[in-house]
């Protein structure tokens, strides 16, 4: 169903093209330009390659890099040269585009950030990494939900980060509020490859959503990363797998968001998220609703906390080289009131 990567694009298709993209090193302001530069390059080529293409998706770190530098001199802004200059190249190459930036944060860690850029240069979401991860990335953790937009031709998208995809309940959130495609950028190395490959996957089968995933890939000097375009079915099958770890690949498939929402009207058997919340409705009238999992009551009164939460060893960065933190969080609503 992906139309030989797009070449063949049906009325009700998108063609997303994931980008694999060569790791940098960015050190200086003078880089960073650099870098912009290059992702700018790339979402022309991207153009060049499908005529089809809807959306184009870069990796988590296309501009930063894995060096978790928090130099502010190389943070962004939402209104800074690097997103004008992503704006201007969805214009001008007629596409809807998926970026990843390091936004600075005056009184804290930076943000972790995903944007989508429509095809006139309008942002469409802004998305703030939830789950950093830990205790390797000193990102503030995100504080502002997870987004769902209208996408291109009738599609409604989703973006998740990195090991945001590692939890459940961050695909399940996305399906929830209406997601048929969910994005998840990365820019995981060689250990994580085969939990990648089926939380992608997993993601997608209890949500019966499509997931379209990549992180960077290549060497810096330093990191390796593996690349991974990956492109999957609502119903877990893989589209499209970029498998051979070659830098600046581009992967790329189309999907059919119509028959997402097909299968989540039409399926009886593993209509898993409709399910979810009404357990046994062959028994009992609509099945039952109610809440039965702990963790979950647990964390909505703030008292979530495993049997072996003591035993932990690992509760902050500092074997990371992080300085412990002093400050508690606050929750953006907590701020405000």
């Amino acid at each position: 169903m992906n139309g030989l990567g797009g070449l063949n694009k049906s009325a009700n298709g998108v063609v997303i093209g994931m980008v694999q993209l060569q790791l940098p090193l960015v050190e200086t302001p003078h880089d960073l330009a650099a870098q912009t530069a290059r992702i700018v390059e790339m979402v022309g080529k991207a153009r060049r390659n499908s005529a089809n293409m809807d959306l184009v998706v870069f990796p988590e770190y296309a501009l930063h890099g894995l060096s978790m530098d928090t130099n502010p001199e190389i943070m962004c802004s939402m209104d800074g040269p690097e997103v004008a200059a992503f704006r201007q190249a969805c214009i001008d190459n007629s596409i809807w585009g998926c970026f990843s930036i390091m936004e600075l944060n005056p009184g804290g860690m930076p943000y972790n950030v995903g944007i989508i850029i429509d095809d006139q240069g309008e942002m469409q979401l802004y998305y703030r990494k939830l789950h950093p991860w830990v205790p390797v990335e000193p990102w503030e953790p995100g504080d502002l939900g997870i987004p769902v937009i209208d996408g291109p031709n009738g599609s409604r998208i989703a973006l998740i980060i990195c090991h945001d995809g590692m939890f459940p309940e961050m695909a399940r959130e996305c399906a929830y509020k209406g997601a048929e495609i969910m994005i998840r950028t990365a820019g995981y190395t060689a250990p994580i490859r085969e939990s990648w490959r089926f939380t992608n996957q997993s993601n997608a089968f209890c949500n019966l959503m499509v997931t379209a995933n990549v992180c960077m890939c290549g060497s810096d000097g330093t990191f390796d990363s593996m690349g991974e375009g990956m492109i999957v079915n609502f119903d877990g099958t893989v589209l499209a797998h970029g498998t051979t770890g070659r830098a600046d690949e581009i992967i790329t498939a189309e999907v059919r968001p119509d028959l997402v929402r097909e299968a989540r009207t039409g399926w009886g058997v593993e209509n898993n998220i409709y399910q979810f919340g009404h357990r046994g409705y062959v028994a009992v009238k609509g099945g039952a609703q109610d809440c039965p999992y702990t963790y979950m009551t647990d964390l909505a009164a703030g008292r979530y906390r495993l049997p072996w939460e003591d035993e932990v060893a690992i509760t902050d960065g500092t074997g990371c080289g992080f300085d412990a933190p002093t400050r508690t969080y606050v929750r953006k609503l907590e701020a405000a009131e």
